[in-house]
């Protein structure tokens, strides 16, 4: 199936009320697993490459073609996205190689400059047929939406997105990037006044600290785009650490590489079933797993 507009993964499962699941590539094992996740799971998936990725590798073009040329590939429906950027000009090349939507993040900024270098944004991605996400937080909070405690205001919500004509919009609900501990603690109430006030999918940062559970019920309160990175690095790094725990001896790259991305394409299927599921099928789930 070829690469699908970024639209076309979204609208429908907010329609819908199932959850899309967005994964981080850092290196090209990463997009293979979570294709290979997604196809297993006969799910669409959002591959998403951050403005800290592009520094890592030091330019978007290398990473950026072969996730493209991993999405094209697959046999289910793939958008790739780029995720957290606070460079237009990063965000012009990500339109220019083909990505099919971009995350502008100006929400560092106070509320007016946000709004307008946000909407310079959305206007010009639009003009190339390419969605956009933006993200609000705390008014002018040097920290942004995931500052401890911020929260977004879901009439401030509302008006950012009439004012800057974004497709999506990332919000403070209770967590926060780059969690080892899946105990985040989310404000359902919050996320169902945000779903009832805008227009647009919600979009979840920071899902690596949140439960399956968890996750399933923000689903169900109106989130749809789900982004997990650091959760499935560190699913990566277990298995590569003991793939060459296991054999000392080992050289070649592709034996402990091989085994990270063996883990994480399972562990994206098994996700993907998570933001699919009803509460009541995610706490049978849960109970069965616990031995209840």
């Amino acid at each position: 199936m070829p690469l699908v507009g970024t639209a076309d993964v979204v609208n429908p499962a907010a329609r819908a009320g199932r959850g899309v699941g967005a994964f981080n590539v850092i290196q090209l094992e990463h997009a293979e697993a979570i294709v290979a996740g997604a196809e297993a799971a006969g799910a669409p998936v959002i591959l998403q490459i951050s403005e800290n990725a592009v520094r890592y590798h030091g330019a978007l073009a290398p990473i950026g073609t072969a996730t493209l040329a991993v999405a094209r590939a697959a046999a289910v429906p793939v958008a790739v996205h780029l995720d957290h950027s606070t460079s237009p000009e990063l965000v012009a090349e990500a339109v220019a190689l083909g990505f099919t939507s971009v995350m502008y993040d100006a929400s560092t900024l106070p509320y007016e400059e946000n709004v307008r270098a946000t909407a310079a944004v959305r206007a010009r991605c639009h003009a190339a047929g390419v969605w956009v996400e933006a993200e609000l937080g705390e008014v002018g909070g040097k920290d942004g939406v995931h500052a401890p405690g911020a929260r977004t205001d879901p009439g401030e919500a509302a008006a950012f997105v009439a004012a800057t004509g974004v497709d999506a919009l990332a919000v403070a609900v209770g967590t926060s990037h780059a969690m080892l501990t899946r105990d985040a603690a989310l404000d359902f109430g919050l996320i169902a006044a945000l779903r009832a006030g805008v227009p647009v999918p919600l979009v979840l940062h920071g899902s690596s600290g949140v439960a399956d559970r968890d996750l399933t019920t923000a689903v169900e309160h109106g989130m749809t785009k789900v982004n997990i990175a650091t959760h499935l690095n560190r699913v990566f790094t277990t298995a590569a650490r003991e793939a060459l725990a296991a054999d000392r001896t080992a050289v070649d790259t592709r034996g402990y590489l091989g085994a990270g991305r063996a883990a994480v394409a399972e562990e994206v299927t098994r996700l993907l079933g998570v933001l699919r599921a009803t509460a009541a099928h995610a706490t049978a789930t849960h109970a069965r797993a616990a031995g209840g």
